[in-house]
C-alpha cells in the first residue's frame, strides 16, 4: 500500500527544472513591469501566481524578446531596452 501511494520517479521535478523555475520566478519578483507581463500572458490557470512551469515559459520568452544580438546572453542595455518595449506596448 505505501508503494503505490508513492509518486513515480518520473513524475517528481528534478532539481535541475525545480533551478530553473524558481530562478525564473525571481525575475518577475524583482521587476513589476515584467510580473505583469509575464501573469498577462503565461499565467494558464488565471490564479495570480507564476508556477515553475509558467516562470519559465515566460522567462524564455522574454530572452528569446530581450536578446537582441541572438547571442544567448541579455545585457543590462538589452534587458532596460525590452523591458521598455513591454512597459510601452503592453
Amino acid at each position: 500500500m505505501i508503494a503505490a501511494s508513492a509518486p513515480l520517479p518520473a513524475e517528481q521535478p528534478t532539481p535541475a527544472s525545480i533551478s530553473m523555475g524558481a530562478e525564473a520566478r525571481q525575475l518577475f519578483e524583482r521587476d513589476w513591469v515584467l510580473m505583469n507581463w509575464a501573469l498577462k500572458f503565461h499565467d494558464s490557470d488565471r490564479d495570480i501566481l507564476l508556477e515553475p512551469g509558467e516562470a519559465q515559459a515566460a522567462a524564455d520568452d522574454f530572452r528569446k524578446m530581450a536578446d537582441a544580438n541572438s547571442d544567448g546572453r541579455v545585457t543590462p542595455d538589452e534587458y532596460r531596452a525590452a523591458r521598455a518595449f513591454i512597459l510601452a506596448r503592453y
